[in-house]
């Protein structure tokens, strides 16, 4: 690890004008933002009730009632809080400010003398930290105080902020390796990187030398867990998990011993986030490699091609190694942000442009196949292949959905993906004290200091469509020097770099080509990746997929949807000899660039209804459309595959 630490740009300094990620950011902004305030106040009719907003008011005494929603409700409030900071942060709108605000007046209201901030706990009256296993209260303050400093960050107003650090101040009090106090750790990890967050902001050490302890007394033996009434009595909240043992949330062994990604997605990729934010911060090479021993597994034998991981419903967890079915998967939108976040923070710590390449998969297909284009329906479960009839009828998939829902009784994916959307600036730039790092090839310009001089860089591009880059470096003053790091894909063979005009050849360093010069005052840097389709096939030690291959444009994974290729699918074989042929279909979906593939299908007009025959079935030659896997569903209900039979 270096000294000279990466770090991200305050989004006030990036401004995104892409033509493909500005429909989903306008989304926030204009669509999805608003409405999931409706949500939340539970005013949109046909879509399940958040409660969240009145859990705070009768929490603040404002209403009387009973508690309603599940334990961790209020983290409908606080991520949209979150993504609300993250678009005021680049755009004030004073309506959404002035919701933010109310919310925030009513939370403030909510939160007891002592600090404790939980509408659950202080309506119901249930003894505080009895249930850590599954009872979120740490988990809820995590989200509460990461939203919190997003907020001062974006407006500089500090009342939100007080509330957490009042909070955080309670729960240090409470927690911690001394003699009186709790020895325990959260159920579901989050609040360790929201400390993180915390202590960056205040720089009040307690809050990291907390999220610390959480850390790595994790698995400790005896495991705290044990010993709380829910395991040692079976009186769970959620009844399911007398079946989950410890490894579900990671707390099997100490997680220096863990050599494998274990348990819940969602859970797994926070901690794993956290542990990579205390390594970064403390410089702890031991605790960086375990991360990457983790990273690894996760990548290299247990992510799909889509970015997604959780292989298994039950549990919404990983498996085993290689073993990723594609339509009875899980991959739930909030895994996906995990794991791009838990990413995004290797790289930090490594500079190494493979952790990006994952941030991008990520990004440009699980995480958009979570939202629809109309900014207002949602998918929890991400499947690389879908069967109408058979998902209806058979209870094997009643987790998954044939169409994108209004809102989730467990709501955790949709203000997520909003939050993602509105922060996307932290993922395209990285800076440092004498480089700024080019990540993500999306229309934008940043602002920044190097070296105590600014610097502005514009980027032009229409990626993945187009591989060709174009940055204008715009140095304050001429003569400065400073490194312009361009990311170089690892799917791609082919760059060609031109520094005004001449051609230069430098040799890529761990993903990145690095730039270092005496820049004038306005000077064009172009980078030509090779970006064509291309067929991808998974290692065959992954069952679901021997004989099949599935189709790529840079990042972009496409599929197959029965609006363009009718049903049966499954039955669909592709002559990979054969190049796709490119084809931008201007009227599909506000503009979609699309693939025509060659291959075959089964003729069933000529195929008998007797379930056994002795004759094989007849093939006829077909010529077929694929689609962005993130654009999927957005036409209505009908088959999708992503894995096709490949002819031999």
């Amino acid at each position: 690890m270096e000294g000279n630490k990466l770090t991200s740009v305050d989004l006030k300094h990036i401004e995104i004008k892409d033509s493909f990620w500005g429909k989903y950011i306008n989304l926030v902004d204009e669509v999805i933002l608003p409405f999931q305030w409706e949500l939340i106040n539970d005013r949109v009719e046909g879509a399940e009730k958040s409660y969240c907003i009145r859990n705070f008011r009768i929490a603040a005494g404002k209403e009387t009632g009973e508690h309603k929603g599940m334990v961790f409700q209020d983290t409908d409030a606080a991520k949209w809080l979150e993504a609300v900071a993250y678009s005021l942060n680049k755009n004030r709108n004073s309506r959404l400010e002035e919701a933010a605000d109310q919310t925030i007046d009513l939370i403030a209201e909510a939160q007891c003398e002592d600090g404790y901030l939980n509408t659950y706990y202080t309506i119901t009256g249930n003894q505080r930290w009895s249930n850590l296993f599954e009872g979120h209260e740490l988990y809820t303050a995590g989200h509460m105080i990461e939203a919190a400093v997003a907020y001062y960050q974006a407006t500089g107003k500090r009342k939100f902020l007080d509330v957490v650090c009042k909070l955080a101040d309670y729960i240090c009090q409470v927690f911690g390796p001394e003699e009186g106090k709790i020895h325990g750790y959260p159920g579901h990890p989050e609040v360790e990187l929201a400390l993180v967050k915390l202590y960056r902001i205040t720089g009040k050490n307690n809050y990291l030398c907390l999220a610390d302890y959480f850390v790595r007394t994790r698995g400790e033996r005896p495991c705290y867990f044990l010993n709380e009434d829910c395991i040692k009595n079976g009186n769970y909240i959620f009844p399911e998990f007398k079946d989950f043992d410890l490894d579900y949330n990671q707390s099997h062994m100490p997680l220096s011993e863990q050599m494998t990604a274990e348990g819940h997605g969602v859970r797994a990729v926070y901690l794993y986030s956290a542990m990579a934010d205390l390594a970064y911060e403390y410089q702890d090479e031991a605790l960086l490699r375990q991360c990457e021993t983790l990273w690894d597994n996760i990548v290299s034998k247990r992510m799909y091609i889509t970015g997604s991981i959780g292989s298994a419903s039950y549990g919404e967890r990983f498996t085993g190694d290689y073993d990723l079915p594609n339509d009875t998967n899980y991959s739930e939108s909030c895994a996906t942000v995990g794991l791009a976040m838990f990413s995004n923070r290797m790289f930090h710590l490594t500079r190494d442009g493979k952790y990006m390449d994952i941030v991008e998969k990520a990004l440009y297909n699980t995480l958009l196949s979570g939202i629809a284009m109309d900014g207002k329906h949602f998918f929890y479960v991400n499947p690389l292949e879908m069967v109408p009839e058979t998902v209806k009828k058979n209870p094997t998939y009643r987790h998954v959905k044939t169409t994108r829902q209004l809102w989730f009784g467990v709501a955790c994916c949709p203000p997520n993906i909003a939050r993602t959307l509105a922060s996307l600036g932290n993922y395209i730039y990285a800076v440092d004290e004498h480089t700024i790092y080019v990540n993500l090839f999306i229309q934008s310009s940043i602002d920044c200091q190097l070296s105590g001089r600014n610097v502005n860089v514009r980027q032009e591009s229409n990626y993945p469509e187009s591989g060709k880059i174009t940055l204008f470096v715009k140095p304050q003053e001429e003569g400065s020097e400073f490194t312009l790091a361009i990311r170089i894909p690892t799917y791609c063979k082919e760059a060609v770099l031109r520094i005004n005009g001449k051609e230069e050849s430098p040799q890529p360093e761990k993903g990145y080509v690095h730039i270092r010069r005496l820049w004038k005052k306005e000077e064009e840097v172009v980078i030509e990746l090779k970006v064509p389709f291309r067929y991808v096939r998974s290692n065959p030690r992954v069952r679901h997929n021997i004989g099949r291959v599935s189709l790529m444009k840079g990042p972009v994974v496409y599929c197959l949807e029965e609006a363009d290729n009718g049903d049966y699918l499954s039955t669909a074989v592709i002559d990979t000899r054969i190049e796709p042929k490119e084809e931008f279909d201007h009227q599909l979906l506000k503009g979609t660039l699309c693939a025509r593939i060659k291959g075959a299908r089964i003729d069933y007009e000529n195929t008998g209804s007797s379930l056994y025959e002795a004759e094989r079935p007849v093939y006829k030659e077909a010529e077929f459309k694929a689609v962005p896997y993130s654009s999927w569903n957005n036409r209505g209900e009908g088959e999708m595959i992503v894995w096709m039979r490949e002819k031999d």
